[in-house]
């Protein structure tokens, strides 16, 4: 039953983020990626490569640990504390290269910073020369839904492109996903909504969903 409410759940997500991260791969030429957290390992539950993109084993399906990616640790920071720490308790916090965060307080200290700046970045710590920008996908109340990326060699992942150009992109992407996933399972709950902000078909969100 747990896992068939997870897997309801991850319905409205994966529709309303699919084209926003096609989006993200065209405009950025990189690697765009939806994760979410299963059974304490992320998941990649859809991804789209744009021009430039390298291949960086990132299949869809493929599960791995969340500590030292950009995406894992924006999943992290917004889960309970006792969440994190169970997950840290079965899986460790192994280092695959010398920037992995490898100890607890240092990654809670990510994590914090992580929830005040709103984005979580990996500079080559799951694989030496590749970086990663990240931002959580949240519900109105603050649940974490999943994590969206851009992912790139370090060459192209850099300077202002990383630290301002990158996260505007996501925080745009996310803003959309969003309020897709929240107002489309609103309406499809009977509620009565009065959004003039949205042009859209609800007809076809409600059949999706």
């Amino acid at each position: 039953l747990e896992m068939g409410g997870q897997a309801r759940r991850r319905i409205p997500l994966f529709e309303a983020t699919t084209g926003e991260i096609n989006d993200l791969a065209d405009a950025t030429g990189d690697l765009a990626i939806l994760m979410v957290e299963e059974q304490g390992l992320g998941t990649i539950l859809y991804k789209q490569a744009g021009d430039e993109a390298i291949d960086m084993d990132a299949s869809i399906g493929r599960r791995a640990r969340l500590h030292d990616r950009a995406l894992g640790k924006a999943i992290l920071a917004h889960l309970p504390e006792e969440r994190v720490e169970a997950i840290i308790q079965e899986y460790g916090l192994r280092q695959t290269t010398e920037k992995t965060i490898d100890n607890r307080g240092d990654l809670f200290d990510s994590l914090e910073q992580i929830r005040e700046e709103g984005v979580s970045y990996n500079r080559g710590e799951a694989v030496e020369g590749l970086r990663g920008v990240a931002v959580p996908i949240l519900t109105d109340t603050g649940e974490v839904l999943g994590a969206i990326s851009v992912a790139g060699p370090a060459a192209r992942l850099n300077g202002d492109r990383f630290t301002e150009e990158l996260p505007e992109r996501l925080f745009q992407a996310r803003n959309v996903i969003e309020l897709t996933t929240a107002e489309a399972e609103r309406f499809a709950a009977g509620e009565d909504q009065a959004i003039e902000r949205w042009d859209g078909d609800w007809g076809y969100l409600i059949a999706a969903h």
